[in-house]
């Protein structure tokens, strides 16, 4: 009697229901927290001009938490209520109405905005698994050399108006990437050296042409602090301001281009 009634009270109940509404609340709980944690950066939104967002979305911000970062950089609470970034923006909306385009009010290149603009990245090389910096010139690597690829050192280098602005003096060295980020330029008439992304230039047999900047914008490509390390916020300027010279070197680049 006891099995029987027992199987009658669950006859009527279908687990593979209870099993697909499990899984949905499980699957709707994940998405939720999935999202809250990606609020953790760039979280409270802002507008356009840098005021507070009146909206961050459906989710409420997460809790605080507190991450030990690698290497003994010390430790960062996310989210927080500490602007990482509180540079003033020099755009002007033109015209003042919602939707519209935001135009430079100064020197785009020199104040980052647009394609020349960068993030307040940290002040420090970026490491390798082993707390080594990743990027190095190659002067101080013995072991590397170059193989299979055209070494570019001793060639001149040619801005976009034709006027040669210095000679490549060395390569700058993912070391456990094993690849070339970044191309020494040492400016003639003693103008220090700068580095310039291989990315944004065309190495030639008898030359390396730069299409994004001119002559004049070479002495103010950002520098490094040293001569044999680059941080990740001076790799954020100096990339920036080689990308910004595509749209702003010249007030022609500006215009609408057919």
């Amino acid at each position: 009697m006891e099995f029987d009634d027992y199987g009658t009270i669950i006859g009527y109940f279908d687990f593979a229901q209870l099993s697909l509404y499990l899984f949905w609340l499980f699957f709707a709980g994940l998405v939720i927290y999935l999202q809250r944690e990606n609020m953790r950066e760039g979280y409270p939104l802002e507008n356009d001009d840098g005021t507070p967002a009146g909206n961050d979305g459906p989710f409420p911000l997460p809790r605080q938490k507190t991450f030990k970062l690698p290497h003994n950089l010390g430790e960062v609470s996310v989210p927080n209520d500490h602007p990482v970034d509180d540079r003033p923006i020099a755009l002007q909306q033109m015209p003042m109405s919602a939707g519209s385009p935001f135009e430079p009010t100064g020197d785009p290149m020199m104040d980052g905005v647009g394609p020349a603009s960068w993030c307040m990245r940290a002040d420090v090389p970026e490491y390798d698994g082993h707390g080594h910096a990743k990027i190095k010139p190659m002067r101080l690597l013995e072991d590397f050399s170059v193989v299979s690829w055209r070494d570019c050192r001793g060639l001149p280098v040619v801005s976009h108006d034709k006027q040669v602005i210095g000679r490549i003096s060395d390569l700058w060295v993912d070391v456990p990437e094993q690849l070339v980020r970044y191309l020494e330029i040492e400016l003639s008439n003693d103008g220090g050296k700068r580095l310039a992304p291989i990315q944004l230039v065309k190495i030639t047999s008898d030359r390396v042409k730069v299409h994004s900047l001119y002559a004049q914008h070479f002495p103010n490509i950002p520098q490094t602090a040293s001569d044999g390390q680059v941080t990740k916020l001076e790799e954020e300027k100096i990339c920036g301001y080689w990308c910004g010279g595509k749209l702003y070197a010249t007030p022609e680049r500006l215009e609408s281009q057919l």
